[in-house]
């Protein structure tokens, strides 16, 4: 079967639940079609808050390759399209118009101390593209997946030419599946259709600049996205995702200096992430009530039980080679700096080790980090381990966190007393 066919990277130990059940979901999805049925991710979904959609429309098209296409209207939400190419995912940027509206995803926040602080702002999930989305849906369903009726897509106020499953319990992360033959165009079928001149005006403002920079064309589409989630979640969280996908188990890491595994996944269908980002997801290796006892480092678990599970960064690719005599990522960094955006740490990796890599700071906006990520000659992992490491630690101590960390346990000692 060609789903288990890939060779295995990594050096993290599994459980025999996931080797066993890897092998049968797997084996199972080949058999029934379902691998060749669900293709590459069409479009990431993210929300933020009233009033911050226009700002961070400008902030992702300063920083990736991405173009703003069209606005959505419908009752209670903008919904602004960005896309690079039909060959790569587009990102839908939902915004909440009235800060007290209530539903699903905001009550997903709200039982964390610093996702509660931003209601509306959190990732979504994926949509795939699928060759029959009512034969998929059926399988999946058969498998015990549960989606949103249409009603209940209507009141949510998202595209009506979805399948939508239900928040996942270990991620928190919906998927979605789109209908499409692969010669036509992605269209979403939400509200009315306009260009928006605030819209446009941020996207022009930061194309310009972009360009004046010189990082325009140095940039690729993105490479990964890495989800934060529980430690007790690691290997179910893996193994939902390969079912309701195509992907394929890449391998893990063990990352022992900062108690935590880095483990991927890539599409079966694509060997360049550019067509299909890699799906990562980190976990800590202990559960955060026995940090008192080991007394180990816990960034990642802190992230979780602070935020939730989630969606934490997007990692953005840069064309191998060199600008102005220094390597194209170190020069998009200096360069984004100068114009006020903060990064956690100095590029780490090198040449000689194949990769080099930073996370920038959390955006104000829907707190997501945007990793750089520079690959020299055939390398085609995604961290060296000692990257990876130094990348933990940096988010552990992430400004936003920190600060919003503090602020969250003030307010619950102030409720106590």
């Amino acid at each position: 079967m060609k789903s288990l066919s890939f060779k295995r990277h990594g050096d993290k130990e599994n459980s025999d639940f996931f080797e066993n059940y890897i092998q049968k979901l797997l084996t199972e999805r080949d058999r029934i079609g379902l691998t060749d049925m669900i293709g590459q991710i069409e479009a990431l979904m993210i929300t933020v808050d009233p009033e911050q959609s226009i700002r961070y429309v400008g902030e992702l098209c300063l920083m990736t390759p991405y173009h703003y296409l069209v606005t959505l209207e419908s009752e209670s939400h903008w919904t602004h399209v960005l896309r690079i190419d039909m060959n790569s995912p587009d990102l839908l940027v939902r915004e909440v118009k009235d800060p007290a509206i209530q539903g699903i995803f905001r009550s997903l926040n709200e039982v964390y101390p610093i996702g509660a602080s931003k209601p509306n702002s959190r990732y979504m999930g994926e949509i795939l593209r699928v060759e029959n989305r009512s034969e998929v849906v059926r399988l999946q369903q058969e498998r015990e997946f549960r989606f949103f009726s249409q009603d209940d897509i209507r009141r949510l106020e998202l595209p009506g030419n979805l399948a939508i499953s239900k928040p996942s319990p270990y991620t928190h992360n919906i998927v979605a599946y789109m209908e499409r033959p692969e010669d036509q165009l992605r269209v979403y079928s939400l509200g009315l259709s306009s260009i928006r001149d605030d819209v446009q005006s941020a996207y022009l403002k930061a194309k310009e600049l972009q360009e004046e920079l010189g990082i325009d064309k140095l940039l690729n589409p993105i490479d990964h996205l890495a989800t934060r989630i529980y430690s007790q979640n690691r290997e179910t969280a893996i193994l939902e995702w390969l079912s309701l996908s195509s992907y394929y188990y890449w391998g893990s890491y063990d990352i022992k200096d900062q108690n935590s595994s880095t483990n991927v996944t890539k599409s079966v269908h694509f060997s360049d992430e550019i067509n299909s980002p890699a799906k990562v997801f980190t976990a800590n290796n202990t559960p955060y009530f026995v940090n008192h006892l080991e007394k180990l480092p816990s960034p990642t678990e802190t992230f979780v039980r602070n935020y939730g599970p989630r969606l934490h960064h997007l990692a953005v690719g840069v064309n191998d080679g060199e600008y102005n005599g220094v390597e194209n990522i170190d020069y998009v960094v200096d360069s984004i700096a100068k114009q006020g955006k903060k990064f956690l740490l100095d590029v780490i990796g090198s040449r000689e080790e194949g990769i080099k890599q930073i996370f920038s700071s959390a955006s104000e906006h829907s707190s997501l980090i945007i990793e750089y990520v520079q690959r020299f000659g055939d390398f085609d992992g995604f961290f060296t381990k000692q990257n990876v490491a130094e990348l933990t630690h940096a988010t552990g101590v992430e400004e936003e966190l920190l600060k919003m960390q503090t602020n969250a346990m003030s307010n619950l000692a102030t409720e106590s007393n």
